[in-house]
């Protein structure tokens, strides 16, 4: 029997616009918005880790 990935949802409200423009950039990067969304969000913690160091993770979360 596998075991079901344990992945989070973010959920994200934002205007039409910045939407349609999201979706722009994504589509030209290859990715769907929801692959640019996790892409810059990896990008923003290694930017951060290279600056401050590795944070800390709670194993219980």
């Amino acid at each position: 029997m596998s075991k079901k990935k344990d992945v989070k949802h973010i959920g994200l409200r934002v205007a039409p616009q910045i939407h349609q423009k999201f979706q722009y950039i994504a589509g030209c990067e290859g990715r769907s918005i929801n692959g640019q969304a996790f892409f810059l969000i990896q990008k923003c913690i290694r930017e951060f880790e290279k600056e401050n160091g590795p944070i800390p993770l709670d194993d219980n979360r």
